[in-house]
């Protein structure tokens, strides 16, 4: 380790810091204040999607009418992304390469994927999708993170209301978010990473002789558009298949850098929007003191196994000039970049890459697994991240209610057993997905037919696939066969009730807290905007976590720790 990768880390949360705090006060005025500076370009655009598809904004919905018009808005998408997944040797137009037709459990997941803000590839980009096929998933990289956008306002409005019946009105959130926040933002990022370096173009692919003399085709395509958004709107994946340690798509140390400020970007500011949604910004400190402190933790701890290297290597006689783990890594970001970037992107969960998790240290590789286990809350994706931290804050407020005797309360809210039982619900969502799906992949012929690496490094791979599905990361392990129909479709229902069964429960608990009323705070009052609720908060997210999934972990990534230490190795 050095100080110039432990430098890169607080510079990162710096900077991430300011800009989160600065789009937080933009987005309050976009979606509940009075409006912003842009509101002479944006509100015509606005106003010409209401009178285009008959929308009246000022209608408010109960929060059953607001779930289901998300629903409808994302199986629409999932059906019109299939179809043109399925249509793909037809539709010549932007396919130079001639791409053929995506195998239907391929096109099923990829559609499952990219409805659920998940982005699992369990295909390469570059020999599987056209460009057209790829512009198209651009589009669903804007609906589904501002589908996140919307469930947390829905939440949120049950703190910062009172005696409501209603949790506001899903268009006008869907559209205000996607005019005046995706699409901007997403705009200017790809400005800047064309700038930076990024191919942008519909040229048909290069054929080139290396000096080897070997042929090589080269795909280009309109990757920094798509990356753009598939990093702002925290979709993960990538335009080829080695994501952002691709040449074409990170071509440097400098635009991988700005690719995880745009993927840090609205999550960190969804929690100051929060703050200012319910008129009190030290609320939002100790959930933002609880984000960071975890992800730095992470961060250093990735960083830290990562250049102590792997100890079966010298056992067996394998001497490095470094003793830097440098397995599937690229040297243009070395060990520090590399453990810097995959750990945020599945903290912020996003799930792009620039080096091989498959090839980390058993520990390296328990932090991006062990971040996802957690819900994604670490940051996590547009509004998701938030309101699974919301829902660890109610779960700690009546551990400690449990303690001192009394009914626990949130920002004026009494916490009862609907709200407590909501939020674990959607608590067990995600342990439960990982843990029987995993148990039935390490049983079952067709699972067991997709693990390549025998021992506890495929445990940890299959536990890492249902992770990143459940949590709508989207990174992968590797090293499993992931394009096998029982992977696609297990996978794939992974990411339907991560998305669906664990947020929509949480919509049920803010609408339940909206129609309640406000009360005074009192001298029993559990203070929740100092360091106090903050060890709590942060205790309860590692704690619920280490619970459920230690055993899993122990036969997985630390039995592999143990047998590396002891030289053991496993053989293919």
């Amino acid at each position: 380790m050095t100080w110039q990768g432990i430098m890169q880390i607080v510079v990162l949360i710096a900077v991430v810091t300011v800009v989160g705090m600065l789009l937080g006060r933009y987005m309050f005025a976009t979606l509940e204040g009075d409006g912003t500076f842009a509101d002479r370009v944006f509100l015509p655009i606005e106003h010409g999607v209401y009178r285009l598809c008959g929308i009246d904004p000022t209608v408010e919905m109960r929060w059953t009418r607001y779930v289901f018009v998300m629903l409808a808005v994302n199986v629409a998408g999932f059906v019109v992304l299939m179809t043109l997944l399925a249509l793909q040797p037809v539709l010549t137009v932007f396919n130079p390469a001639h791409m053929k037709q995506v195998p239907f459990w391929v096109n099923l997941n990829t559609s499952i994927s990219f409805m659920t803000n998940t982005n699992w590839q369990n295909y390469g980009g570059e020999t599987t999708l056209s460009y057209l096929s790829q512009m198209w998933l651009t589009v669903q990289q804007f609906l589904s993170p501002v589908t996140g956008i919307c469930l947390m306002l829905a939440v949120v409005r049950g703190f910062s209301r009172h005696s409501a019946q209603t949790v506001g009105n899903f268009w006008r959130d869907f559209v205000r978010t996607l005019v005046w926040v995706a699409v901007p933002l997403a705009i200017i990022g790809a400005i800047v990473l064309v700038a930076l370096g990024v191919t942008d173009n519909l040229a048909a692919y290069t054929v080139v002789h290396t000096v080897q003399g070997h042929k090589q085709v080269i795909a280009q395509g309109p990757v920094a558009p798509y990356d753009a958004i598939a990093s702002l709107g925290d979709n993960g994946g990538g335009f080829f298949n080695a994501n952002v340690g691709h040449p074409l798509e990170g071509p440097n140390a400098a635009s991988a850098f700005f690719i995880l400020i745009l993927g840090f970007s609205v999550p960190v500011g969804c929690v100051f929007l929060f703050g200012r949604m319910v008129k009190d910004l030290r609320q939002a400190r100790p959930i933002f003191a609880t984000m960071v402190g975890l992800f730095l933790v992470g961060a250093v701890l990735m960083y830290h196994f990562e250049a102590a290297g792997n100890p079966a290597l010298a056992l067996h006689g394998i001497h490095l000039a470094s003793s830097h783990n440098l397995e599937g890594k690229d040297l243009r970001f070395g060990t520090a970049e590399s453990t810097l970037f995959n750990n945020s992107t599945t903290a912020v969960s996003w799930g792009a890459v620039v080096a091989s998790n498959d090839s980390m240290t058993p520990l390296g590789g328990l932090i991006p697994l062990f971040n996802m286990m957690t819900g994604e809350v670490i940051f996590g994706s547009w509004g998701a991240g938030l309101i699974g931290m919301l829902a660890y804050a109610v779960l700690a407020l009546f551990l400690a209610g449990l303690m001192v005797g009394r009914t626990p309360e949130y920002l004026g809210k009494k916490i009862e057993a609907f709200e407590v039982k909501m939020a674990v619900l959607s608590m067990i969502v995600p342990s439960l997905v990982i843990l029987v799906l995993s148990a039935l992949s390490v049983v079952v012929k067709s699972g067991l037919a997709g693990i390549f690496n025998p021992g506890p490094h495929g445990l940890s791979e299959i536990l890492y696939a249902f992770s990143s599905g459940v949590g709508n990361n989207g990174s992968a392990f590797g090293g499993l066969g992931a394009a096998l129909p029982w992977y696609s479709w297990t996978v794939g229902l992974a990411m339907l009730l991560g998305r669906f069964a664990m947020y929509i429960p949480l919509v049920a608990m803010g609408a339940s807290l909206a129609r309640k009323q406000r009360i005074p705070a009192s001298a029993g009052t559990f203070p929740t905007h100092g360091p106090l609720f903050t060890v709590l908060l942060a205790g309860t997210v590692v704690i619920v976590g280490a619970l459920i999934f230690f055993p899993a972990l122990a036969l997985g990534p630390f039995a592999e720790q143990f047998s590396a230490v002891h030289g053991a190795l496993f053989g293919g």
